[in-house]
């Protein structure tokens, strides 16, 4: 089995929520960048995708404010208004339609929301400003 790597601990994640955060992912000649990552929760399950638009590659959190609808199925680029599907990151409206969100392989241990199957840098990303600190995922339904 690959090596496990902490995000978060599954409660942290409500139903229906998306929460951002920025790891340390090694780059081919071994440089630390950043890597953009969403951990989406639906029931009982959890998905990962990067951080990243199909349409241009900007990250989808860039609105400020509250971002979660009452059923908690779609994430809303920022950006272009670009509608994912929660659970699958495929996009159904906007100008990436039919192209999905890049998928990242999650494994939930005792717990905690690991991703497993990616090589992450030595440096912590400490000086990368708090995700905590960016919105969040607009999240609606259609």
């Amino acid at each position: 089995m690959d090596e496990l790597f902490v995000v978060c601990r599954t409660v942290e994640v409500d139903d229906g929520q998306a929460l951002g955060f920025v790891l340390m992912r090694a780059a081919e000649n071994g440089e630390p960048l950043p890597w953009p990552i969403l951990i989406t929760r639906k029931g009982n399950q959890f998905f990962g995708f990067e951080n990243a638009c199909p349409h241009k590659g900007g990250r989808l959190d860039t609105v400020p404010g509250e971002f979660l609808d009452e059923e908690g199925n779609f994430i809303t680029c920022g950006t272009h208004r670009a509608q994912f599907d929660l659970d699958t990151g495929l996009c159904f409206i906007g100008p990436c339609q039919g192209r999905s969100l890049t998928p990242i392989e999650l494994v939930i241990d005792d717990g905690d929301v690991c991703i497993t199957g990616v090589e992450l840098a030595e440096e912590d990303g400490l000086d990368i400003p708090d995700p905590g600190e960016m919105p969040e995922v607009l999240i609606s339904t259609d």
